[in-house]
């Protein structure tokens, strides 16, 4: 049976799901998606991804046919219609067709596309151990747009590319005064002084939906949790760091630019805490 697709109300054969050439989303990257966990044939905080998403709808002005319970019942008729147990939910939505040009106007029908991803990994016993490099790209600071997960993430595809011309696994991000933001994929966290400290939001990281469970987490073991600024170079002086995404959860980041970084058992601490509460919320 081929791969089922989500495309404006209808679950149709993936090799039949087409976007229409004057999609903005195609034409100007006009539009947001969000990645989701399936873990159990269930999506992990399914409520934290769409008050994201609706951020960024009323953001940019477009408005989808369907409300949370809606699309959450479409997501899981479309996981079960794949028979996915483990993997990702990819939801991406454009402001759809309308007319030439910048302004929006007219383009009153949004494209809507879910899609599922099993999982490519067979499940870890311990966090993933990441090498990455500093891009020379910047974050432009706090804006708007970087509260939400926009179509346009080119600035993170450029550092991203800096990585694998490294052979590297993921690259870090500065914001304009040259502290730490974010990486391409995921938000940044570091341990110093038996706390978990993390950028503050005027660094425009995207506010992370696995950030925000580390977050849960660390106050539930009574672990201090605060923003703090770190210049690249004073990271090997923290006793860890790691990085948090929907896909893989908690990564730990033993290197930076040839430089080995700490490992804190808290991090496997907050990896396994992590992997508990996904199996907990998403088991039937």
């Amino acid at each position: 049976m081929s791969k089922l697709v989500f495309l404006n109300g209808a679950l149709i054969p993936e090799g039949q799901a087409m976007i229409p050439v004057q999609d903005r989303g195609f034409l100007y990257g006009d539009g947001l998606f969000e990645t989701l966990r399936v873990s159990h044939g269930r999506v992990f905080r399914w409520g934290s991804h769409w008050q994201r998403l609706s951020r960024g709808l009323d953001l940019l002005r477009i408005r989808l046919p369907f409300d949370s319970e809606t699309l959450g019942r479409h997501a899981a008729d479309l996981i079960a219609a794949n028979s996915l147990q483990d993997g990702l939910l990819r939801l991406a939505v454009s402001r759809g067709i309308g007319h030439r040009g910048y302004s929006p106007r007219g383009a009153d029908s949004p494209t809507l596309v879910m899609t599922v991803t099993p999982a490519l990994a067979p499940a870890l016993t311990q966090p993933l151990a990441w090498w990455v490099i500093l891009s020379r790209h910047r974050l432009p600071g706090a804006t708007p747009l970087s509260e939400c997960k926009t179509a346009n993430k080119l600035l993170q595809v450029l550092a991203r590319m800096e990585a694998d011309d490294a052979g590297r696994d993921e690259a870090l991000l500065t914001d304009a005064d040259g502290f730490l933001a974010e990486g391409t994929s995921g938000n940044l966290f570091w341990i110093r002084d038996g706390a978990v400290e993390h950028p503050p939001e005027e660094v425009g990281a995207l506010p992370g939906v696995s950030g925000g469970v580390i977050r849960e987490l660390c106050l539930a073991r009574g672990v201090p949790i605060r923003s703090a600024r770190i210049r690249p170079a004073d990271l090997v002086t923290t006793q860890g760091a790691f990085l948090t995404m929907s896909t893989l959860g908690v990564v730990r980041l033993v290197g930076l630019d040839g430089l080995d970084l700490p490992c804190s058992p808290l991090v496997d601490v907050l990896w396994q805490d992590y992997q508990v509460l996904v199996d907990a919320e998403t088991r039937v």
